[in-house]
């Protein structure tokens, strides 16, 4: 259903618009730590290693359909929030069609260089081979990963966040059922969890059209434009995305391209500190969900309102996401202390402090101590993104991004901490994004809009 955000109290608003984002967020992870899980209980470490190893590369192909589609949520939320319904719609099917082309496009080139980019990182021999494997399967589904990315901004940009929600569930729950069927009952090993991961991600990315190509249909226009024909693809709205969606895709990429980096160094240690790295980095992702969806939240919120012209309400939304921001992130924090080895023995070992499962405990505990941080950033990113101000934007995200590999590989290789610079380089990293991106919002520069008229 969708739902105008410019109107009501911010904070209830908010927190009811996000918490969806965040439980279908949460199902969405599951795709990644039930493959981790099941092959890490019935493979070996070895298998969590391997797809550990291909993650970067996974998530780069994530940040540019996660990138795109931002520029779908903005323009379609700026569109819906000043009633012009009949560009929306022309927006929302050009959004589809190229953005799926896209996918299309990718699949075709992560399945040929798959190799070729985990040699890149330095994959350990021994792991090599299912990395591979599992790394040309996924890419097999890229079409499903851009499409139901370009629909969850479209529903986000409405206001729904429950729709996706439904989806994801349902998804989440075939892609655990078939990663115990292949992985169990077929012996697949690495590459049953990845034609799991394809199949459930192919389902929801149809499910979510057929939903949303019925929803565009009975969506009334406005009147005075109610007998014209709505385009099915228009330049205008492409040049609108990409706009936005360039911006945030470079920002998604440079966020892959650290990740690469930081894979590179950590897979310099060896594969056990490889599977400690990558089941943290798994409960990280989660524990991270919260502040990675009030920012999203954020940004469907600013858009629909500078599109209403209501800008001090963008103000009084962002305090809003920063109280939960502190909120949530503080009781993350606690739990993680609190069941951390817990946590990590879903993946690992349990007990060997000494090996795998003593690095995830490092990493975990350190890297939590600054979630607040990482909230402030998250969401003054949110309202930049919502506002079209993408030069900030991106150069806050590269100011996190950039100082975050430069102190990592500074502080492993020329002080004594060694593999734990890895963890503390990202709260580092934090910090200084989000100073770039709140001295922006004080500045109140952000105030434009991002779309023509």
């Amino acid at each position: 259903m969708v739902k105008n955000l410019t109107e009501g109290a911010p904070l209830p608003l908010l927190f009811f618009f996000s918490m969806p984002m965040v439980v279908g967020n949460l199902f969405q992870q599951l795709y990644n730590m039930v493959d981790t899980a099941v092959v890490g209980k019935f493979v070996g470490e070895d298998a969590v290693a391997a797809v550990g190893s291909s993650f970067p590369i996974v998530f780069l192909s994530v940040a540019i359909a996660a990138g795109l589609s931002m520029g779908c949520n903005v323009v379609v939320s700026q569109l819906f929030g000043a009633g012009r319904i009949h560009e929306m719609k022309s927006t929302v099917s050009t959004a589809i069609i190229s953005l799926s082309v896209l996918g299309l496009i990718i699949m075709g080139l992560g399945t040929l260089f798959a190799g070729p980019l985990l040699e890149l990182l330095g994959t350990d021999p021994d792991i090599m081979a299912d990395s591979q494997t599992y790394l040309q399967i996924y890419f097999g589904g890229a079409v499903f990963l851009f499409l139901y990315n370009t629909l969850n901004g479209i529903y986000n940009a409405q206001g729904d966040s429950r729709t996706p929600l439904v989806f994801l569930i349902i998804s989440s729950l075939t892609n655990i059922v078939l990663d115990l069927l292949f992985v169990i009952r077929f012996n697949m090993g690495v590459a049953g969890v990845a034609w799991a991961t394809l199949i459930a991600q192919g389902i929801c990315a149809v499910a979510s059209l057929v939903v949303m190509w019925v929803r565009m249909k009975r969506l009334p226009c406005e009147p005075e434009r109610a007998n014209e024909k709505v385009a099915l693809f228009h330049m205008v709205a492409v040049k609108r995305i990409a706009q936005i969606g360039l911006p945030s895709m470079l920002q998604q990429s440079l966020v892959s391209l650290s990740m690469m980096m930081m894979q590179g160094l950590v897979n310099s240690y060896g594969k056990i500190l490889v599977a400690g790295y990558t089941a943290a980095t798994k409960i990280d992702t989660l524990a991270m969900l919260p502040n990675m969806n009030f920012s999203n939240a954020m940004s469907s919120y600013t858009a629909q309102n500078i599109g209403a012209g209501k800008y001090d309400r963008v103000k009084q939304g962002l305090r809003a996401c920063l109280f939960m921001v502190v909120v949530f992130s503080l009781l993350i924090t606690v739990i993680i202390f609190l069941f951390g080895d817990q946590l990590l023995s879903l993946f690992l070992d349990p007990g060997d402090t000494s090996g795998a499962l003593g690095y995830g405990l490092s990493y975990m505990h350190t890297v939590s101590l600054f979630y607040i941080l990482m909230g402030l950033l998250f969401v003054s990113n949110g309202m930049l993104r919502g506002s079209g101000d993408m030069a900030a934007f991106t150069l806050s995200s590269m100011a996190n991004l950039f100082s975050r590999v430069g102190i990592a590989y500074a502080l492993a290789y020329l002080t004594p901490l060694g593999v734990s610079a890895i963890w503390w380089s990202i709260p580092a990293g934090w910090a200084v994004g989000a100073l770039v991106s709140l001295l922006r919002v004080r500045s109140g520069k952000w105030a434009r809009k991002a779309i023509g008229d």
